[in-house]
């Protein structure tokens, strides 16, 4: 029997990430401790710069230049983004409120 070492996540909930090769950034929305995703998926991605499996992979609320959308991104491949600028990502107000200090936290689903 093997024991699966599982790391701690780099980002959390909230963190504004940008993406290490291409050109966009977005916000950690959730978090598989391990890639979580399809075979298909995977594979789909160029042996060249394929991420190994036993990372963190983190749910994404993703914007570039031309458009927003959700990434599925391994933590080998994401940096801090450090630009204080503010995410457009339509989805980003659902989840998240930015603070006066400009950190985005999980919204509070309760009613009150």
């Amino acid at each position: 029997m093997t024991a699966t070492r599982v790391r701690q996540a780099k980002f959390g909930l909230g963190a504004v990430v940008r993406h290490r090769i291409y050109p966009f950034r977005g916000i950690v929305f959730d978090v598989d401790p391990v890639f979580d995703n399809t075979e298909e998926w995977w594979l789909a991605i160029p042996e060249e710069v394929r991420p190994a499996k036993d990372q963190p992979f983190y749910h994404l609320l993703a914007e570039n230049a031309e458009s927003e959308y959700v990434a599925y991104v391994s933590e080998q491949n994401l940096v801090p983004d450090t630009s204080g600028e503010a995410l457009r990502h339509a989805g980003v107000s659902e989840v998240f409120e930015r603070d006066s200090s400009g950190l985005y936290r999980v919204r509070d689903r309760h009613p009150n």
